[in-house]
């Protein structure tokens, strides 16, 4: 069957009348998580993750794809109407959305905001439909060395993609591996890290950490503005929509960031906030009238809209074709489909087609639906931008608790859930970035897996990690990203130096 052919098998799994309910109601969900200021796409998906334990695995990965690219809708609404971005790929929004709602344009960014969203998405999920079976074909060649120089490439950029806290980025990267080899070793059956306790025998489920380190890290860390006033916010809009002449001067700025927004997307770890503000700059570099930026230039907006948009699509291309997380909340939706028996990866589209190619399809579906819920619906919307932190937080403790509980039934995972919550408030204190820890836990078994295949298979040849061209290009990638990552902070350090003595 070809690639069209596949696609229309998945548009008939997205169009059955419960998987259209799950897709509109995760992208609602997914844009009201997406508008609360410090949750985020990971977050949303992690507390929501329990609502998905009793579906199909193509109901709960079209629901959880719903939350994410839902999110990246929403994500922008708080931070045209109270300069407080809901995620980091919101960030740009801030430059460019506030100061257009503080002139009285409110309306045209909020609907500029979405219509840059739909075609980014619509645009990067275009280009998944014909990259995503390609991608998991030339895979399918690989072996153990290569899946394992896959793996070492993937968490090593992810590290390194921490910009001036690199070290940090390794650190974090460690300690989930580390936390991968609680338990039975499979092999020899020999304790590792248990210390005695016997509930760890079967090692720590990485759902428990991602649900600590995303739900109750974000609720610790954000205890202390519980009691801090919230910025006043419009809440009386007219018709949420744009000029001719405002879609003229945008339409190009979304065409062109929406591909740059799938490829930064596709690359592990860099995510929507490092192809949000590639986007900005690239439109102000090019524009005739940088100085407009930051004024309130709708371009400023449509730009970083599209891209961030593109990039929790392209996020799902190395999960769905590798088996490699692209993206902190890619990495939670993985850890949902091992945990329903399906291992994400070149097989995926041999042995589940419905659900890759149901993914895929239904993309489309809930790209049209947040589009039609975001601008009509945009000012009933905001009002969830009201909800008091002394509301909001205890709902979010209560999620993470039964949903930690559904994951195992055991109220050790409870102790676990505050340990590793402690732990990621703390990581984030000491600015250690968490997203190489989440994905070093869940590719660290398969990694293991893999290096051990791999020297069985050569007779205990570490050559044998070198003897590919895909295991070579995976190794350069490995150390360009180390390389790419010093130079880039080393140019940041002089241009803050430069700026400093200028400043002064």
């Amino acid at each position: 069957m070809d690639t069209l052919g596949f696609l229309m098998q998945g548009m008939g799994v997205a169009l059955q009348p419960m998987n259209l309910f799950w897709v509109t109601l995760g992208g609602v969900l997914g844009t009201i998580v997406g508008m609360l200021p410090g949750l985020g796409p990971a977050t949303g998906v992690a507390v929501l993750l329990p609502m998905t334990f009793s579906m199909g695995p193509e109901a709960a990965m079209i629901t959880m794809a719903g939350v994410y690219y839902g999110a990246m809708y929403g994500g922008s609404r708080s931070s045209i109407l109270i300069n407080t971005p809901g995620d980091g790929a919101a960030v740009a929004a801030t430059f460019d959305g506030y100061p257009m709602a503080k002139k009285g344009k409110a309306e045209s960014a909020l609907a500029i905001s979405a219509i840059a969203s739909f075609f980014g998405g619509g645009i990067a999920i275009i280009f998944m439909v014909f990259c995503a079976n390609t991608v998991a074909q030339f895979a399918l060649k690989f072996g153990p060395s290569e899946y394992f120089m896959l793996m070492v490439f993937a968490l090593t950029a992810t590290a390194a993609m921490s910009r001036g806290n690199m070290v940090k980025g390794f650190i974090s990267m460690i300690m989930g591996l580390m936390i991968s080899t609680v338990g039975l070793d499979a092999l020899s059956g020999v304790q590792r890290f248990t210390f005695g306790i016997m509930e760890l025998q079967g090692g720590i489920d990485f759902l428990v950490v991602i649900i600590a380190i995303y739900a109750l890290g974000e609720v610790f860390k954000s205890f202390k503005n519980i009691n801090k006033e919230r910025v006043e916010m419009q809440t009386k809009f007219g018709k949420i929509w744009i000029t001719k002449e405002e879609w003229k001067r945008t339409k190009w700025p979304i065409l062109r960031s929406a591909p740059l927004g799938f490829f930064i997307g596709a690359l592990p770890g860099a995510g929507g906030t490092m192809a949000s503000l590639m986007a900005y700059n690239n439109e102000k570099q090019m524009s005739k009238h940088p100085e407009k930026f930051g004024e309130g230039e709708i371009i400023g907006l449509a730009a970083p809209e599209s891209a961030n948009n593109a990039a929790s699509v392209g996020a799902f291309i190395p999960m769905l074709s590798l088996g490699v997380p692209g993206s902190g909340t890619t990495a939670v939706m993985m850890g949902a489909l091992l945990m329903l028996g399906i291992q994400p990866g070149p097989m995926l589209f041999v042995q589940h087609p419905n659900v890759a190619w149901g993914l895929i399809a239904s993309m489309f579906v809930g790209n049209i639906v947040l589009a039609i819920v975001n601008i009509p619906l945009a000012g009933l919307l905001v009002r969830v931008l009201a909800i008091p932190e002394k509301v909001l937080y205890p709902l979010v403790l209560g999620l993470a608790f039964v949903g930690t509980y559904a994951i195992g039934n055991s109220t050790i995972d409870f102790f676990l859930l505050l340990v590793f919550a402690l732990v990621g408030y703390i990581m984030n204190k000491e600015n250690i970035p968490t997203s190489p820890l989440i994905l070093a836990i869940i590719v660290g078994n398969m990694m293991e897996q893999s290096f051990r295949q791999a020297m069985v298979i050569s007779n205990n040849n570490l050559g044998t990690f070198l003897k590919s061209g895909v295991s070579i290009t995976l190794f350069i990638l490995a150390i360009g990203s180390v390389l790419v990552s010093i130079y880039k902070t080393h140019q940041d350090k002089k241009k803050f130096k430069k700026l400093d003595e200028k400043n002064s």
